[in-house]
């Protein structure tokens, strides 16, 4: 089942979510339409080559071509009209950057991937329970009721200001006419007045209580959500909402804000002793004012956090010399300020080591979404050393991936008479000089997110605060899942806490036990271990990881718990303890007198798994004891799945086969063939040596049998494992 197939089949919740990242920069029309073909492609090696990605792109309009040819002999109007201008914008927005799509397919599969693996965790974290109660909470529908309401009730002083001025005429005539009948008029005109004013002092409370309380509420809630996405937390939402809330409060503020100015107008035409309007207006006018400022203020927000497109899944690390995006909204939905705002950006911190290059002034604009918000989009910015610590350090500054910087973003808005300078900042971010640092910056990142809701702690890793562990168990499940598409189960978090010396309980765990002291009797860090965990799944066994049959975290007792009561040739996938990035694999078997041994092969690293597919290993893996005949002792993934219907898709080809010797090899060579054998002595005690583990293909063998006896065989392994223990 592809995979788009899967998401159709998700809940509506996780429905919603996915329908949150499809928009006109790619959208959900081509993904259904051309799902088999999108997956089949490698959108993530595209986004880092231009070449690639210009024939991905080349591709893409061709089947865009060919659905469009079908819908036309189908005459389906709107999906030929849908087409057309859809093609029309990839061919326009991508032309000159194809790069750009490549990077936005990657990132929709990978987040479908990641919903998905979310659907199918059944368990809840701490953090998780907390933000998906937070999400459509009962004060968010109050705030957008609330809301609504306050501008129905600013909308109805239009009538009462331009009553009050007619009034102010039909006096003035009875002054002429009436001189009796002047105090009557003016005690009602007075009366009006106060009542007009009253009306308005009363909404511009309602709207301070408001902002003050449930609306910051929810901006803080949608901030702290969006801390928890950018570290592989579910994915957020809520800023379309945000937004309205936020329109309609500006609105009904700028409706207040002028019948103050009208209440002046009829000063012009008729004052008296005691009238309340020059009392009063200053005074109300300076409050909206107020209450403007801190509105626009929090409504200018980092919609997107810094991110190299290079590396999607590893937000606010920056490599210098590297370009990143990052993404500005006002929340504040007024055509009056498309184009008029233009937003600048600098890199803080206190010793200003970095500047930013690039396009770093632009203008927000209303074209940037999909939605039609008034945001921008910095694609091209770039990090780079101040030339005076170049000079000071001709090989550059050392890097300390604890040093926390923030991007900081201001501009100002000019909006009928108003001026206001509006600044906000992104998370705090780690600059790296060096692929190799992005780890342990990564690591700063994840445990900065989980442990503070500040959003400006520049100084956090002075005195980095302890984390629940069963928050950072969370959270290292999330790293599974957005990186590689399946998350962990409660066994293999388990390990992990056993691997950290701490029973899983909400105990507190130091930033220097996850990610600065050694694990015992090892040269590597808890987080080293992991991160080369996480590359090799990515690069070399994703699909088997995907499909649930790498159990991975499980330690060597209890892997003999495990298999000890199985069949013999069950076996199990783990990942090494003590290499790193290796994976290995045990299996069961029994004695002649009954007895049970376990076998485990030398952990595969990344460099054998480059040569030769692991399920590739899987199948051809040849095992010789003491005198018998090579066999593949895997039968069963554990518990008893059979080896190839586990793993038969993911085998890369049929076994090779060798042409026999007669057949004759390169002109004046003797046909060579590699024999992937491993040799078990009796004495299972003795130590095993890497050349043990030659993988052979069943039509190897069976060309050796033909041509060669046992005897030779054997005498060949041997020979073998001598010269490699000498």
């Amino acid at each position: 089942m592809s995979q788009w197939s899967q998401v159709q089949q998700l809940e509506i919740k996780f429905l919603e979510q996915v329908d949150q990242f499809y928009d006109d920069n790619f959208p959900m029309e081509i993904r259904h339409l051309l799902a088999q073909w999108i997956e089949s492609q490698d959108w993530e090696a595209a986004s880092n080559n231009e070449a690639m990605a210009m024939i991905l792109l080349q591709n893409l309009l061709i089947q865009v071509d060919e659905q469009l040819d079908r819908v036309s002999q189908e005459k389906n109007l709107l999906l030929i009209h849908n087409l057309k201008r859809i093609r029309k914008l990839l061919q326009g927005k991508y032309h000159g950057n194809p790069m750009h799509i490549a990077v936005i397919i990657s990132n929709c599969l990978r987040e479908e991937r990641r919903i998905l693996a979310a659907a199918s965790m059944p368990v809840q974290g701490p953090l998780e329970k907390s933000l998906q109660n937070s999400v459509v909470s009962e004060r968010q529908r109050n705030v957008e009721h609330k809301v609504s309401a306050i501008k129905n009730s600013a909308q109805v002083f239009c009538c009462p200001a331009s009553c009050l001025q007619k009034q102010s005429d039909k006096n003035s005539a009875l002054i002429k006419q009436e001189m009796l009948a002047l105090q009557a008029m003016l005690n009602t005109l007075d009366y009006k007045r106060k009542e007009v004013l009253s009306k308005i002092g009363r909404v511009i409370h309602e709207i301070d209580v408001l902002m003050s309380n449930m609306l910051t509420e929810e901006l803080l809630d949608w901030k702290r959500r969006q801390q928890i996405a950018c570290i592989g937390g579910p994915l957020h939402g809520g800023l379309d909402q945000l937004q309205n809330c936020f329109t309609l409060l500006a609105e009904s503020l700028f409706q207040v804000r002028r019948q103050l100015e009208k209440l002046d107008e009829l000063l012009t035409r008729l004052t008296y002793d005691g009238d309340p309007i020059p009392v009063q207006r200053p005074q109300l006018l300076e409050k909206v004012n107020f209450l403007l400022y801190n509105l626009f203020r929090n409504s200018f927000v980092v919609e997107r956090q810094p991110c190299m497109p290079t590396h999607p899944q590893r937000p606010m690390v920056l490599k210098t010399l590297i370009q990143f995006t990052v993404k500005l909204r006002l929340l504040i939905k007024l055509p009056e300020l498309n184009y008029q705002i233009r937003v600048k950006c600098n890199v803080l911190h206190s010793n200003r080591r970095f500047v930013l290059c690039g396009t770093h002034v632009k203008a927000m604009n209303m074209d940037e979404s999909a939605n039609g918000s008034l945001s921008v989009e910095f694609r091209h910015l770039v990090t780079c050393i101040c030339s005076f610590i170049i000079y000071l350090f001709p090989q550059g500054p050392h890097m300390v991936t604890e040093e926390l910087h923030s991007i900081s973003f201001e501009t100002q808005v000019c909006l009928y008479g108003l001026t206001i300078n509006l600044e906000t900042s992104s998370l705090p971010v780690v600059m790296i000089s060096n692929v190799s640092q992005l780890p342990n910056a990564w690591a700063s990142i994840i445990w900065y997110n989980l442990s503070t809701n500040d959003p400006q702690n520049l100084s956090f890793f002075n005195n980095p605060p302890a984390a629940t562990l069963s928050q950072l168990l969370e959270v290292l499940s999330w790293q599974f899942s957005s990186y590689v598409g399946r998350g962990l189960n409660s066994e293999q978090l388990n390990m992990l806490a056993e691997k950290l010396m701490v029973s899983y309980n909400d105990y507190q765990l130091s930033w220097a036990k996850f990610c600065k002291e050694h694990l015992p009797g090892k040269s590597f860090t808890f987080w080293v271990w992991l991160e080369a965990i996480l590359d090799l799944i990515k690069k070399h066994i994703l699909p088997l990881w995907i499909d649930g049959y790498v159990m991975g975290f499980v330690s060597k007792e209890k892997e003999r718990i495990l298999l000890k009561d199985k069949t013999p040739g069950t076996f199990l996938l783990r990942f090494s303890e003590s290499n790193l990035g290796g994976i290995t694999f045990t299996w069961v078997d029994q004695l002649e007198n009954g007895e049970v041994t376990f076998h485990s092969v030398e952990p595969y690293n990344k460099g054998r798994l480059a040569a030769l597919p692991f399920a590739d290993i899987l199948r051809d893996y040849k095992v010789i004891m003491a005198d018998n005949v090579p066999e593949n002792p895997l039968k069963y993934l554990y518990p008893d799945i059979p080896k190839d219907k586990a793993f038969g898709k993911h085998y890369s080809c049929q076994p090779n086969e060798v042409s026999k010797p007669s057949d004759g090899g390169v002109k004046g060579y003797v046909p060579s063939v590699f024999i992937p054998v491993s040799k078990i002595l009796n004495d299972s005690t003795d130590p095993h040596s890497p050349s043990d583990l030659l993988p052979m293909s069943p039509s190897v063998y069976a060309v050796l049998r033909e041509h060669l006896s046992p005897t030779v065989i054997e005498t060949a392994v041997c020979c073998k494992l001598f010269h490699s223990y000498s």
